[in-house]
């Protein structure tokens, strides 16, 4: 493993759900009671295995990320034998919007902006990561969203515009994620160093698993942003 020194990138950029905020647990804090009042019982990892099986099928078939999280939400219900509510498919986009940063997060970023820039680039639609971004008061020198470039990571037309998008007068980007398969993967085949952040090795995940080899790896935010 190569050193990791400050001096050779310019910019960070950043994933957000699952990286800087925990969506994971927003979801399964989320669900759990909207399923238990349709008299669903399933495990926490079975609702994330669940949504790594659907959210990107759902990417694939296009439109908003609102627009996908309530296909996702129609799919909860057509396998655990529920009709979803209204209200609750909007509540469920608002949950992942507003979930908490990591207890690690904030303070990480401060420590990592006084290396580099910080850049965002996120599966989702504009205006919900404005919600989300309430909670993280750091400043970022872009936040470019998949409503934005036209598509969803791992698509690399998508990866590869946003990175220009970033890397404008030739700043050198590393990029940090915690999904191997949104991220890592189609990252280091476009020839960017990677730093995954392994916050869910222990337990179920809501992404799908993939082999792609990061650079780096770290457990957390802090344990990375210490390096500097």
């Amino acid at each position: 493993m190569p050193d990791l020194r400050a001096d050779d990138y310019d910019i960070l950029s950043f994933d957000c759900y699952g990286t800087l905020v925990d969506w994971e647990t927003a979801i399964i804090q989320y669900l759990q009671p909207v399923l238990i009042s349709h008299d669903v019982h399933v495990f926490d990892g079975t609702i994330l295995e669940f949504y790594s099986d659907w959210e990107p099928l759902e990417q694939e078939a296009g439109g908003s990320y609102r627009d996908v999280l309530g296909r996702v939400m129609s799919r909860y219900g057509a396998r655990l034998g529920f009709t979803p509510t209204e209200d609750e498919s909007k509540g469920f986009i608002n949950a992942i919007a507003t979930a908490d940063p990591f207890k690690d997060t904030v303070e990480s970023l401060i420590k990592l902006a006084k290396h580099f820039k910080l850049a965002i680039i996120s599966n989702t639609d504009k205006d919900l990561i404005e919600l989300t971004l309430r909670s993280i008061p750091t400043e970022f020198s872009a936040v470019l969203t998949a409503q934005e470039l036209g598509a969803y990571k791992p698509n690399l037309d998508m990866m590869q515009s946003a990175f220009d998008q970033i890397s404008q007068r030739g700043k050198r980007i590393l990029h940090v994620a915690q999904s191997r398969y949104h991220d890592i993967l189609p990252a280091s085949k476009l020839g960017l160093n990677t730093v995954w952040i392994n916050r869910t090795s222990e337990h179920a995940s809501a992404v799908q698993k993939v082999d792609a080899e990061p650079v780096w790896e770290f457990e957390n935010l802090a344990e990375f942003a210490e390096v500097f």
